[in-house]
């Protein structure tokens, strides 16, 4: 087995209801993130993040590893560097996301949203579909550049359009001098919420 693999293998967790709770770790990995199917590790000493999925999830780590030799070569994307059964090794993307910048009442510009256009146009030359854009999976790095992570549904067939909604959200609204640059994260919930259940008034 080789390094990445025994660190996934050291990665112990719990089902508590629908989520679920780390029990144990390697000491060289430092949780920098949690999802549904997935905890995600940065390795200490390093620029590399494991991502280490759930059991019944590993189709989906099979998935989004073919995502990401996909896009092998996109700037807008952090690059693979190793796949197995159940987890993966990228690079660590230092920043804020959107859902960060938007909590914390750091400026998203204009040209943000058009990187984050220009990301997906080229995953879409490669035959890719992206869909589950949302602010917790686009990252602003600290030299204002834009990366997008969590591409694991990049192939489905069907139409997404939530990229669209919070681009239509930031052109109506956000760029509104009265429109609030800091939001409690309730209050962004709520609306995250909202929005899933489709309960939102449309705005385009």
């Amino acid at each position: 087995m080789n390094q990445y693999g025994h660190l996934a293998n050291s990665v112990v967790y719990s089902i508590r209801g629908s989520k679920a709770a780390l029990v144990h770790k390697d000491s060289s990995l430092k949780l920098v993130g949690e999802g549904r199917s997935a905890f995600a590790f940065r390795i200490k000493g390093t620029d590399l993040v494991l991502k280490v999925f759930f059991p019944q999830f590993e189709k989906v780590a099979a998935e989004e590893a073919g995502i990401y030799k996909e896009l092998a070569g996109n700037p807008f994307f952090p690059a693979l560097h190793e796949s197995g059964s159940n987890y993966l090794v990228m690079d660590y993307v230092r920043g804020m996301t959107l859902y960060q910048c938007l909590v914390n009442g750091m400026p998203i510009a204009a040209g943000h949203i058009e990187e984050v256009d220009q990301a997906l146009k080229l995953a879409r030359e490669k035959g890719l579909n992206p869909s589950d854009i949302h602010l917790r999976n686009i990252i602003i790095t600290p030299d204002d550049e834009v990366k997008l992570i969590d591409v694991a549904r990049f192939r489905q067939t069907k139409r997404c359009s939530q990229w669209e909604d919070l681009k239509t959200a930031f052109y109506k609204f956000y760029r509104h001098d009265r429109f609030p640059k800091k939001m409690p994260e309730p209050a962004m919930n709520i609306i995250a919420f909202i929005y899933k259940k489709g309960l939102l008034p449309s705005i385009n």
